[in-house]
């Protein structure tokens, strides 16, 4: 959760997890050496999204970069995955992932 203020009053905003896989494009791939420096640009700008970057891992087998998110909503993640598509580099997947929790209270409200 995130403390958020709307209006001059603070409340909770509960973060939601999403996982997103990404594979090289042959341009990403042909600098391959800045791999490291945009995966700093990429947590710079989703900050600026207001996602928060929790971890980026690369990655051997079908995808070559996994990284760990947290925003507030769908649409947050989804700009930063098109913006950052932009860029010709990658190409992402995109994931919404559910912790122990969160599974916990889904299966509790089946019949």
């Amino acid at each position: 959760m995130a403390l958020s203020v709307v209006g001059g009053l603070q409340r909770e905003v509960t973060m939601a997890t999403y996982i997103m896989l990404a594979n090289f494009t042959d341009q990403g791939i042909r600098g391959v050496k800045d791999t490291v420096r945009r995966a700093e640009a990429f947590t710079e700008q989703a900050k600026a999204s207001g996602v928060t970057v929790k971890d980026i891992y690369w990655a051997l087998g079908q995808y070559d970069i996994v990284s760990i998110i947290e925003a507030s909503d769908d649409m947050a993640v989804t700009t930063l995955g098109l913006a950052i598509a932009k860029s010709g580099n990658i190409r992402t997947q995109t994931l919404r992932a559910f912790s122990k929790a969160d599974m916990t209270k889904i299966v509790g409200n089946l019949t």
